[in-house]
């Protein structure tokens, strides 16, 4: 890194609290390092609180851009000049390119998810998938996967402040989609087990799995599960989740965290970032090795 670095280094952040267990300046610097690109990658612990000023340091700085994860992915809309399409349709940013002053927002998540599953030989078109959460994560997941061609979507959420967002979600998809999407009430336990038992896959896009609910998962039973079902939470520190070792001990065969997920979505920031491919297969081996340790 230090070898990289001087005076004409370009600076990229990632914006989000809690954020010091990412893996994505280990994917960017190693990105960078590899192609030869002179940028420097930094994790940036910054909440609702001081998000306004961080954004301005964009500008102030001359920082290239930034990912935004939780809980500023929709938060910090206002603050930026310009929405691509899909932001805006998702209503959410994960990834700001600075170019001479004027910020613009983008979204990669739903695109990594789709890309991850696909690495996998894995395809849900024409599937139904139940979603657990409406957060920035989450809808661009449900929105992603519905613009895709998922044929049924039955979204999950508490009666929070992601309630009206999920609400949003659904009547968004339907109207735009040809995926026919329901929102569900996570407090109705009987209605979710029938919605994950008639269902292709099953998503967490939801916190719950992470610091501080390392320890919590939403399903708690193995029987909710079938061995053919494909188990994906968006989680990916820890490596296994909670939820990750339910699903498991189901005999569940494809169980994923969300490392592949962040490794695709990051690949398609970079591209909007630098316009070079990310070397993926070089970045998901040094991932998958420090997944292995």
């Amino acid at each position: 890194m230090t070898e990289r670095i001087d005076g004409h280094t370009l600076l990229i952040g990632l914006m989000a609290y809690p954020i010091r267990h990412s893996m994505s300046p280990t994917m960017h610097n190693n990105a960078f390092a590899k192609l030869g690109l002179n940028y420097a990658y930094l994790a940036f612990e910054v909440g609702n609180d001081k998000l306004p000023d961080a954004i301005q340091s964009i500008r102030t700085l001359d920082m290239r851009g930034s990912n935004i994860s939780m809980p500023n992915k929709q938060k910090v809309i206002p603050l930026l000049d310009k929405l691509d399409p899909a932001a805006e349709m998702v209503g959410a940013v994960n990834t700001i390119v600075n170019d001479d002053g004027v910020l613009t927002g983008y979204t990669t998540d739903g695109i990594g998810f789709m890309k991850s599953l696909a690495d996998e030989g894995l395809d849900i078109r024409g599937h139904k998938m139940t979603l657990a959460g409406a957060g920035g994560a989450g809808t661009a997941i449900a929105v992603q996967a519905a613009l895709d061609g998922v044929s049924d979507l039955s979204i999950f959420n508490l009666h929070d402040a992601e309630w009206e967002n999920a609400e949003r979600n659904v009547k968004l998809i339907n109207e735009r989609t040809n995926c026919h999407a329901t929102l569900h009430a996570l407090e109705d336990r009987d209605d979710f087990k029938a919605e994950i038992q008639d269902s292709y896959i099953y998503t967490d896009s939801t916190g719950v799995g992470m610091k501080p609910l390392e320890n919590e998962t939403l399903v708690d039973d193995p029987t909710w599960f079938r061995k053919d079902l494909i188990v994906f939470d968006t989680v990916y520190a820890p490596r296994t989740t909670k939820l990750m070792s339910v699903a498991k001990a189901a005999g569940v065969e494809h169980v994923f965290n969300g490392l592949g997920m962040m490794l695709e979505q990051g690949a398609a920031a970079f591209k909007l970032w630098t316009g070079e491919d990310m070397p993926v297969d070089y970045i998901r081996h040094i991932l998958f090795d420090e997944d292995a340790k």
